[in-house]
């Protein structure tokens, strides 16, 4: 019984070890940005609908900088897709060639959360992003909460959105 309460107690401190780990990556990867409030965006998402309603739900909001061509972007697509069924979600697609590639590339992997694409990489410029992917987490006003670089679980993703309300 005592090994198993050590086992238990060292994969906790290795957990724990872990989660201060990422928390400093992210913190030293995290785009420097001048303003906390979520910057104004106008268009369309790939699947019709305006930034303008997207971005006017209420609740706390996940925007996601991606790319088709990271692989570490397509390792967390199906966690954005389960956290998008909870909770507004825009991702943004850098550089990831055309419209109809990209929802080609959707389509094959069988994701449909909303993408609006930044084939030149202005918007990821303007977030000043420079790690895929990068997700920020404002609050219902509009105050950013959290910035997360690199890979996110579904459940890191949703506790901090529950944070964020």
């Amino acid at each position: 019984m005592k090994k198993v309460v050590r086992i238990i107690k060292e994969i906790l401190l290795l957990l724990i070890a872990v989660f201060f780990l990422s928390s400093l990556f992210d913190y030293i990867r995290a785009p420097k940005l001048p303003d906390t409030r979520l910057p104004r965006l106008s268009g369309h998402t790939l699947q019709g609908e305006s930034l303008k309603t997207l971005l006017g739900k209420s609740g706390p909001l996940l925007i996601q900088f991606w790319g088709t061509w990271c692989p570490v972007c397509r390792q967390e697509i199906d966690n954005i897709e389960r956290v998008a069924r909870h909770y507004p979600v825009l991702t943004i697609a850098v550089e990831s060639g055309s419209d109809a590639e990209i929802r080609q590339w959707m389509k094959k992997r069988g994701v449909d959360f909303p993408v609006l694409s930044d084939p030149s990489g202005r918007l990821a410029k303007r977030f000043d992003v420079s790690v895929y992917p990068t997700s920020f987490i404002y609050d219902s006003r509009g105050t950013l909460k959290f910035t997360l670089t690199g890979y996110t679980t579904t459940l890191g993703l949703l506790a901090r959105l529950k944070l964020a309300k």
